[in-house]
């Protein structure tokens, strides 16, 4: 009997050392992989950090987000909801400032393709019209024209150093800067009378989409409130009636009923964000 616990004990420690081991390794490889990406992201956006900040930084909030949620709640399964959490911001926060720099690029686009025509008309050369558009305008727009800038010097070839910036700006409408460029040089023309061209319907488009944004933006404000609605109800009867809402936070029905009011409340917002989004 004592020989088969020791058996059992052993093949017990064993068993919890390699799922530690698992555990441990797959937690570093994730952290990698999203310092990686966080890496990545930044430095599209010309922010560069540090991978081992990025990944110390990663293993800090995977610790002190669920231990301040269980001191703040003193629910081990609130520490463990809050767990995700680390995994799914830094994304969401890059995804949001990604879009952000792609919106400002947008607007300043037709400004500098202006300006790169003006000084093209003036009788300077492309690259010296390029120059001159990157002094003349502010970033994000012209770390990027820079960068392009930068290639041709170095004796990148100028259909190659186009697809570059093109993959660094991802707008549909660039494509017709790139198109204009490469027509230009291959066929001939005025360059500077195609970039006024695009510039004037970018700019076009710019303003119909403001307008867009205008009039559904009650529709909008009506999904965040109607959205956030139901959450201030429930926390305004929860201070009201503490008695009558701690089963829906201390007991399983209360937590599925939590899950669907969450999962219903997600899909809502989604669709009416769906319903306002008119694409040009």
């Amino acid at each position: 009997m004592n020989l088969f616990l020791v058996f059992v004990f052993c093949g017990a420690s064993v068993s919890i050392w390699l799922i530690a081991c698992a555990v441990r390794t797959a937690l570093a490889s994730g952290t990698r992989h999203l310092a990686s990406e966080v890496e990545q992201s930044l430095a599209d956006a010309f922010v560069f950090v540090n991978r081992q900040k990025a990944a110390a930084a990663t293993l800090s909030a995977m610790v002190a987000l669920p231990a301040l949620a269980l001191l703040l709640t003193g629910s081990s399964l609130a520490a463990l909801a809050s767990l995700p959490i680390v995994w799914f911001v830094p994304r969401t926060m890059l995804a949001w400032m990604h879009a952000r720099r792609i919106r400002t690029l947008e607007r300043q686009l037709p400004d500098m393709l202006l300006m790169i025509a003006g000084a093209l008309r003036a009788g300077a050369s492309f690259p010296i019209a390029l120059e001159s558009g990157v002094q003349e305008s502010a970033p994000p727009i012209s770390q990027e024209f820079d960068l392009l800038l930068r290639e041709i010097r170095l004796g990148v070839d100028l259909d190659v150093a186009m697809r570059n910036i093109e993959k660094r700006i991802p707008v549909p409408d660039f494509m017709m800067v790139t198109a204009a460029v490469t027509i230009s040089r291959e066929v001939g023309g005025n360059l500077a009378e195609a970039l006024e061209s695009v510039a004037s319907t970018l700019r076009g488009k710019l303003q119909m989409e403001g307008k867009i944004r205008a009039l559904t933006s009650q529709g909008r404000m009506q999904g965040i409130v109607m959205t956030c609605l139901p959450l201030f109800v429930m926390m305004v009867l929860r201070m009201l009636e503490p008695a009558a809402m701690a089963p829906l936070f201390t007991s399983p029905v209360g937590w599925a009923t939590l899950a669907a009011i969450a999962v219903m409340e997600l899909l809502g917002y989604l669709s009416i964000t769906r319903i306002v989004r008119i694409n040009v």
